[in-house]
């Protein structure tokens, strides 16, 4: 066996575009991955027929602040962060009923296209990521465990894994998903800045 093979189980997955998305879930269905998911990505893939755990029915806690705060809770980040070698971390998982998650889908907020699209302030503030900011950012720092898919680019990427091993992946595999996340999260947040710093 290749070093570091992992099962992929459970996925969470999170995104603001659907396109792209709908052969990776089929595949994903196809190999038995539980999908945990909210709001419109959940009520996505229940309409292509499959079954959908909903992130509210795991943390208890709704999708709350009009929405700026669905995944940001200790029961997901902790089945994404907990090492799977951790003996401390696998008994804090039983004890607080945390499930592992070794899957993130996300695919970020569009910041900069609504900066070119000329929309108001307000608007522009309401698309700065964070929940979807952070899962990238747990994902990729426990790559070790966790496969982090931070953007649709990656989709294709992911379905050639797949199909090659089966929800498996390697560590070289997790580890390349999670340059490509800080990538991603670096090119995000420079954006964010200069969009500040240029006081507009």
């Amino acid at each position: 066996m290749k070093e570091g093979r992992k099962q992929i189980k459970t996925a969470l997955i999170s995104v603001f575009h659907k396109d792209g998305l709908e052969e990776l879930l089929a595949k994903l269905n196809e190999e038995e991955v539980e999908f945990l998911s909210t709001g419109g990505t959940q009520t996505f893939i229940e309409s292509l027929g499959y079954a959908c755990r909903t992130v509210e029915s795991v943390t208890t806690y709704p999708s709350i602040l009009g929405g700026r705060v669905k995944t940001l809770h200790p029961k997901v980040f902790g089945g994404i962060l907990a090492r799977r070698d951790n003996e401390g971390d696998i008994e804090q998982m039983k004890e607080y009923e945390i499930p592992a998650i070794d899957l993130v889908v996300v695919d970020l907020y569009p910041f900069e296209q609504t900066v070119a699209s000329g929309a108001s302030e307000d608007d522009i503030i309401e698309k700065i990521d964070i929940g979807g900011i952070s899962l990238i950012r747990a994902g990729a720092k426990n790559f070790k465990d966790v496969v982090i898919i931070p953007s649709k680019a990656e989709y294709g990427l992911l379905l050639e894994v797949l199909n090659e091993k089966g929800a498996q992946t390697d560590l070289a595999d997790r580890r390349l998903f999670a340059t490509r996340a800080f990538r991603v999260s670096s090119h995000y947040d420079t954006a964010i800045h200069e969009w500040f710093e240029n006081g507009k």
